[in-house]
Parts: C-alpha cells; structure tokens; sequence
C-alpha cells in the first residue's frame, strides 16, 4: 500500500468516524418581551423530510433546553411551540463533539385554551373538567401587580374579597377577627390553616416563590373536610431548573398622605421597602433552592409600623423515572404595631370630628404584636405505571404570635399568647382502570394542639387543648361520551380534648357536559366545617367589648349547589358564568349579647343562613397579542334567616374589571374595583357610615431578558373607606419593583 493511498483511507476512515460522532445543542425559548418561557416543547427532526421525530425535550422554568446526544454530520429541523404561543422552526448543523445554541422566541396566538389544574379533583385535569368554578391567577398576574404579599394578588381574583386581611369567596367568610376561615388554604396542596385559629398566614410564602393560584369556588369538604366550607386557595410554587439561577426582588413605595389636614398624623410621608433574594440549583435528579427576605413599611396610619423577615427551602429528588421526593419548609416573623380600631366619639384628639380613621383609640396606644409561624412538608409521589399514581404526604405548621396590651386592665392579661401546632398525614391513591374512569381515594390524619392564655377558655388562665381530626374520601369519575359524571365523599371524625368523637359525612356529585364551545357543568354537595380551638375557647377583649368563651359550639353545616358554563365562542373570547347556592345551618358568627348588665361577644351558631347569587367572568384578547381584558362580577344575595336580614359584611354587587396592553417590552394596565356598600348594619357601631369600595389602580412595565420593572400606584384616587368595623382600608400607595434573574 502507497503511502499516498494509506492517508487517504486514513483521512475518509476518520471523516466516517466524525460523521457518526455526537453533538450537542441548547439554547432558550422566550416570549416577545424576552421572558423564558417552561414548558415548551423542542423538537429535533430529519431535514430530508421534516417530519421524522429524532427526539423530544421541554424546557425548564428559566426557559432553557438541551441535547446532549444528537447523531453529528447532518442538518436537522428544529422546532419549538407551546399552546397559546406559534410555532418557531429553524435548521441546524450539528458537529462532532461541538456544541450549538439555537434561541427561540415565540410570538402571542390569540388563542384562549383550557390549562391544567390540580385542587378541585385533587388531580391532574382541565379546567374545563372540574365540576365547580375555578379562578385562576398566573405568574405575570402576580408579577404586573407588583405585590408585597400574596393576598394582594388573591384579591383581584374573580369572586373572592378581603376584609381587612380575611379572605372570602362568594361571600362564605365575611368578618370574624381573623378566626374561622371557611376557606381552606393549600401550599402545594398541602393544608396550611392555622391550628389554634383557623386563619390563615398569608405572608408564610414568599410572592416571588408562587409561580400560580388556584381558587375553587364552593364547598370542597368532599375532598378536603373541614375549613373549605366555602372554598379552596391554592398555592403552586416556581418549579426548580436545571443548573444554577438566582434571582433578586426588589420593592420600594411610599404612602399618601390623608386628604384633609384635619385627619393628619404625622410630619413625613410613610414608605414601604423590601427585598428577596432567591438561589437554586438543580443536576440529574436533585433539586434545591433557598430563598431569604426582608420588609418594612411605615404604614399609613397612626401606629401602623411593621416588620417583616422570612426564609425559605425547598428540594426535589428523584431517584427513578416514577418517583419523586419534594422537601419544602420556610419561617416568617412579624413584629408590628396595631392601628386599629379608629377613633370615634372624642377617643382621641379628635379636631371635633366624629371620627378620625387615621387615628387611633387613645385606649389602645402601645399595643403591638409578634407572630412567627413556619412548616415543612416532605411529600414522596409515585407512578409505578401509566393507570396508577400514589401520593404520601407528612406536615407541620407552628404559629406562635403575642398580642401587647399595656393599657389592658384585669381580668383580662396585658398579653395573650398562643403556641399552636398542627400535624398531617395523608396518603392518596389516583387510579386510572381505562381511559373512561378516574378513582382517588385517600385518608387523611390531623392533630392540633394549642397552649395559650387566650383560647383558654377562662380570663386569665393558661391552658392546652387538642384536637384530633381522621378523614376518608373517595371520589369516581366516569365518561359516557362527552359527558363526565363524578360522585364521591368523605368522612370526617373529630374529637376535642380526648373527649366523644363527631362524625361527619361530606357526599359530592357533579357532572359535566362538553360541547364545541366549551362545557356545562352542575354539582351538589355537602360543606362542612368544624369550630376553631380559638372560636370554642376565646377569651379576650376586642374593639371595646369582651369576648367570651363558648365550647358548645357546634359545627357549621349546609348543601352547596353550581350550575355553570365555560364558552369560547371566538378563539380570542372566554367567558364563565355560574349560579351558585348555599344553604347552611348552624353558621358561626360574633354576636353581642348582654352578660351580667355588659355587652359582650361570643361565637355562636346562627341557625340558618343563605347565600345566593351569580358569579360571571368574561376574558378577552381582541388585538392579540397586545390587549388582554377581563370583567367579573358577582351578585350576592346572603341572608341570615332567623333574623330574617342580610348576613353582615357581605356586599351585594363585586365588580373587577382589568386590561393590560403590552407593546414588545412595555406594558401598562389597571385595575378597577367596585363593592357596594353592606345592606346590614354593623351592630356594634350602628352610627358608622357605611361605603361602597372603588378602588383604581394602574400600572406599568418593563422588562428585557433578566431585568423587570414594574410600576403601580394603586387607590389612585386616594378613596378613604373601610369594610371592616373602624378598620381603614390602604389609602393611595405607590410601588417600584425590579427584578433580576439569572
């Protein structure tokens, strides 16, 4: 063999052997505005076709992709899409032991689709499946209000109104101090109720932790029991990428001023601040990611100062295909002083006003409070085939807050406190047989356990009480053509300080029926929910009057019924309309009562009440992708039946119209919110004026591929009112946020 004839064999031997070799290709996929976009499916073809499929891969929450072992030597056709976004398609050379990036940047369809939720069925389905009204709030909801706390987001959901800090949903909750909540809320879909209350923290999860929210609408004791009397919160947090990324969050506002110098109170302009800086990590099948942050505000009433300190952990293992551990924990602190109630009837300096709602009763100067709560939650999730899916979760919440009161006389303490803990279990199994049937069943376990002085249940005395709670659900779905039929129930066995146990049966039944346009849906079912430890036992002093325990308390009961329908007449139009009632018993509400010659305030069980009305949201996008607006509105006829009145706190008419116009990288938006005033007036304080809420914000934003900015002022028209009794909603603030994401 010629020298010459040997190179060359040697030459075409390693140009083979180059042909066949691997190579790599990676890059990102963003919206028009530079955002990363998860969840986008990448896919790698044969050029000479265009349709042979080599492999698949999706991208993570930053937006990235990759292949790491792509046959070199050859062009293929990439291509990328996501419902709600075009199609993007490009061709590549791919190099022997090289690396390529390939970007993709998906442009808006106007397209409205069903998504996926996971809280009304306590699975996976499509929101046109769930046989009960559900509202969604998505990452850039959350991100264009440039909120502080995740409530704020919450509030502009259809259906559902705060109430000085208390969240109700189609009217379910109304005022109660904080105690009680008929709406349960989930933290990854793990309970998070308070265990001596019953509230809830709405600062326990950082905002920039929370990538959705899903609020379901109606009783949910079928799967959930006891506090989701009249509704479920749920929050789904960010999914943790692959490799390294950190993100830092901003926030800095400042607070109006009150609009008559009569009602001044100090000699500054308030302002608010904070920051969150977030890190995560993620190779092969580990994740971790950590998250620290700090706020302060000023406030924007007289003693209105707060702090606020969290941290937060969490991790993903997955140590086969089928099977994945999720760790999750965090810790906040509060430390704030209390501004409420108001001064009225020359309480204060006054100015020879009738009330002052930026000053407070001179009575209640110096009073303040600590609140540190905290949880973790390990959660294991397996899918041992594509029919069967289990789930086994453990939990534990702690809440430890004091109230100061300096000024307090005896009997009552110059400080209640309370440590309350609340421990679960629950396993969970999702059967799919066939493609026509759905089966989850589940058990659920719940201890809470509180030491305090307040819910002791006698003035001045310390004491623990326990509360045991076991549960089982089951629920069925099946499909007969395009209609889907759901039937199940739970089972709930409670027992208060070892004492007889309470059994309670919480059956649901709904269907849903599809059509081209989009779907009908009805549902019946029971709703449920068991008094607080602190309902049952508190014993305090509360806006001048005490309040006195009441262990008799029974639980709350009622049957809930929706009829619904989802429509999608044009691809850029979605509107769901709902008419929903409840009639309950036994509803647990303050009252004033005349004890030993006094007035005072104890929980009791209002025999019968009824709440009725129409919950409409109509969507659109009509210049896509630029213009997105939604209208909802909420008619509410809730009525306390044994006194033959309106149930109080509870507004007839709830309007939230919204619009966001985005342009390449600016957006701007607004939101308006319109309550009209309550029917029933507050008893406690029968002169106070009663007001409807209408409330303007507006905002704008900015943002590249790592940097966001957003802007907001919102209560633009400084609008002085209040729903709570002497509590003054926020007054006009301004807020920056910038935020930076590697």
């Amino acid at each position: 063999m010629s020298l010459r004839y040997a190179i060359a064999l040697a030459f075409l031997v390693g140009a083979r052997l180059d042909a066949q070799g691997i190579g790599v290709l990676h890059g990102s996929v963003t919206d028009s505005a530079g955002r990363g976009l998860d969840h986008v499916r990448v896919r790698a073809l044969r050029r000479i076709d265009g349709t042979r499929v080599i492999a698949i891969r999706f991208t993570d929450a930053s937006g990235a992709y990759r292949f790491d072992s792509l046959s070199a030597g050859g062009w293929l056709v990439i291509d990328a899409g996501r419902i709600g976004y075009g199609m993007a398609r490009d061709t590549v050379l791919i190099v022997a032991g090289d690396s390529v990036r390939l970007d993709f940047r998906l442009p808006v369809l106007p397209i409205i689709v069903s998504p996926t939720i996971v809280t009304a069925a306590k699975r996976s389905q499509l929101l046109d499946q769930a046989v009960t009204s559900v509202s969604l709030v998505d990452e850039q909801q959350i991100a264009r209000r440039a909120v502080n706390t995740i409530d704020e987001a919450v509030d502009k959901a259809p259906g559902v109104q705060f109430l000085a800090g208390q969240v109700n949903v189609r009217g379910s909750s109304g005022f109660v101090e904080g105690l009680g909540s008929r709406v349960l809320l989930l933290v990854d879909g793990v309970p998070a109720n308070q265990g001596d209350r019953g509230g809830i923290n709405w600062d326990i999860v950082p905002v920039d932790e929370v990538a959705r929210i899903e609020v379901v609408k109606g009783a949910g004791s079928a799967l959930y029991g006891s506090s989701a009397f009249g509704g479920i919160v749920n929050l789904i947090s960010r999914e943790l990428p692959e490799g390294w990324h950190a993100r830092v969050r901003t926030t800095g506002g400042v607070f109006a001023n009150p609009p008559h110098p009569e009602w001044g109170f100090r000699d500054y302009t308030g302002i608010q601040d904070g920051i969150d800086v977030a890190g995560s990590f993620g190779h092969g099948p580990v994740r971790a990611g950590l998250s620290v942050g700090a706020r302060h505000s000023d406030g924007y009433r007289q003693q209105d100062r707060a702090d606020h300190w969290q941290v937060t952990g969490r991790g993903a293992w997955r140590p086969e295909p089928a099977t994945v551990v999720n760790l999750s924990g965090a810790w906040a602190s509060d430390q704030y002083q209390v501004p409420e109630p108001w001064c009225a009837n020359k309480e204060c300096a006054d100015s020879g006003l009738a009330f002052q709602p930026f000053l407070i009763n001179t009575n209640n100067i110096g009073n303040r409070t600590r609140s540190d709560k905290g949880y973790f939650t390990a959660v294991v999730t397996r899918t041992p085939s594509e029919r069967t899916t289990w789930l086994a979760r453990a939990s534990w919440l702690r809440t430890h807050f004091t109230d100061a009161y300096p000024q307090r006389r005896p009997p009552f303490s110059t400080a209640d406190y309370s440590i309350a803990n609340r421990v679960g279990f629950e396993g969970r199994v999702v059967s799919r047989p066939d493609s026509l049937h759905v089966v989850t069943a589940g058990l659920e376990i719940t201890r809470s356990d509180d030491f305090s002085n307040v819910f002791s249940g006698n003035p001045g005395n310390t004491r623990t009480h326990i509360e045991g709670a076991y549960a089982a659900y089951a629920e069925a779905e099946q499909t007969v053509g395009r209609l889907r039929f759901t039937i199940g129930a739970r089972g709930d066995f409670l027992a208060i300080d070892g004492g007889g146990i309470t059994a309670f049966v919480s059956p649901r039944a709904g269907a849903v029926w599809s059509t081209a346009s989009g779907a009908w849906r009805a549902t019946l079912g029971r709703a449920f929910r068991a008094p607080s430890l602190a309902e049952r036992f508190v014993s305090t002093y509360a806006l001048g009057f005490p309040v006195v325990p009441n262990p008799a308390l029974e639980s709350e009961d009622g049957w809930s019924a929706e009829v619904g329908r989802t429509w999608t007449p044009r691809s850029w139009l979605r509107g769901d309309a709902a008419v929903f009632y409840t009639q309950a018993r036994r509803l647990i509400e303050p009252v004033l009562l005349i004890e030993d010659s006094s007035l005072v305030i104890q929980f009791q069980n209002v025999q019968r009440a009824r709440t009725m009305g129409l919950d409409l949201t109509v969507t659109a996008t009509p210049f896509p992708p630029h213009l997105t607006t939604t209208l909802a509105y909420q008619l509410l006829d809730a009525r306390d039946q044994s006194l033959d009145s309106a149930l109080l706190f509870r507004p007839r008419h709830l309007l939230t119209l919204s619009t966001d116009y985005g342009w390449r990288s600016f957006g701007a938006g607004a939101d308006f919110r319109f309550s009209s005033r309550f029917e029933r007036q507050d008893p406690l304080f029968q002169g106070d004026p009663r007001l409807p809420g209408k409330v303007l914000d507006v905002r704008a934003s900015w943002s590249a591929r790592s940097l966001a900015v957003h802007f907001k002022v919102a209560n633009v028209f400084n609008y002085i009112y209040n729903f709570a009794p002497r509590v003054l909603e926020p007054v006009r603030t301004a807020t920056l946020t910038i935020t930076y994401s590697y």
